[in-house]
């Protein structure tokens, strides 16, 4: 993929809301993905409410392609029933490199790749990020635990890009783009790692989730977050936007960091947003946020994020 390369709506948009704010199983354990018809019209109806028209179907709720046909088909007609599209569905913590289960993530990336096209979604959305460790399931903030690393290796590194181009390229085949989302220590850790991986695949279908508030709540040294934004959002085709206010030392001896809006958080959305809309980015954008009233907060982030959009964008 070129940076000029945008293969998606003609204006930016949607502005979708992420699942975080949904209870993945519920108190007498069954899981959302199983849940009756009138669980799922409760979420939507909630959506509705809350101004959404749109909203990223993270497989750590639903996974779409594990649904049989009839019940993708009655998702789909419960969320137009609310006036919802379904925009993306977001496979995570399922690499194509993690070691044991790369082969198996590999296929069950295609099965979700066909189910986005069946439901008529916009994006297919996936990473490089592997399942919590231990330590990340035990902290508060996942974030501030170490997890997976992707091996400094030309081999599996290889690897990556030959199955991300397969699934860029079957993504391509049924009419989606397929984005990237920046995650830390992986291939996609770092604005030079992310944007050399995108020209690896080489396909114009395939860009970047530039995700930077991935990587701006690390508790640790990071890239200036403008340079990261300057070189990744040439290659962005969906973007995750949340933000984090964040805090350090000047000798690097401590860093911490802390949910909040867009707008309060260390990223100037409004800087980057003006920025991405000069640089050419039409993809939809998903509002994200961890901790407390994460709806709500996903709404503020959306009538915010509707202010620095031109009037035809986002609707």
């Amino acid at each position: 993929m070129n940076a000029t390369s945008h293969p998606s709506a003609p204006t930016p948009g949607p502005i979708a809301v992420c699942m975080h704010g949904f209870s993945p199983v519920a108190a007498d354990g069954t899981r959302l993905h199983d849940a009756d018809a009138e669980t799922w019209d409760g979420v939507f109806s909630q959506v509705e409410r809350l101004g959404f028209t749109a909203i990223e179907i993270a497989d750590s709720h639903i996974r779409p392609s594990e649904l049989t046909a009839s019940r993708r088909a009655e998702l789909k007609s419960i969320a137009t029933s609310h006036g919802v599209e379904l925009v993306s569905v977001h496979v995570q913590r399922q690499s194509v490199i993690q070691p044991g289960k790369g082969e198996e993530n590999l296929a069950y990336a295609h099965r979700a790749i066909d189910a986005a096209a069946e439901l008529g979604m916009s994006v297919f959305s996936t990473g490089l990020h592997q399942p919590f460790s231990e330590a990340q399931r035990a902290a508060l903030w996942f974030w501030t635990a170490p997890g997976p690393v992707d091996p400094d290796d030309a081999d599996t590194r290889a690897l990556a890009v030959r199955r991300l181009r397969e699934l860029g390229e079957h993504a391509a085949s049924v009419g989606l783009p397929m984005s990237l989302e920046m995650y830390e220590d992986t291939y996609l850790g770092t604005a030079d790692s992310a944007v050399r991986l995108i020209e690896e695949i080489g396909l114009d279908n395939v860009g970047l989730n530039p995700d930077i508030g991935n990587l701006v709540r690390l508790h640790r040294p990071i890239e200036d977050w403008r340079e990261m934004h300057e070189k990744t959002l040439p290659y962005a085709n969906y973007w995750h936007m949340k933000n984090y206010a964040r805090d350090e030392a000047a000798d690097g001896s401590w860093q911490t960091s802390t949910p909040t809006s867009m707008e309060l958080g260390l990223i100037n959305y409004r800087a980057m947003v003006a920025r991405a809309l000069e640089l050419g980015f039409r993809g939809p954008f998903l509002m994200e946020q961890y901790g407390g009233d994460s709806l709500g907060v996903c709404a503020r982030n959306r009538d915010y994020l509707t202010s620095l959009l031109p009037a035809t964008a986002g609707a």
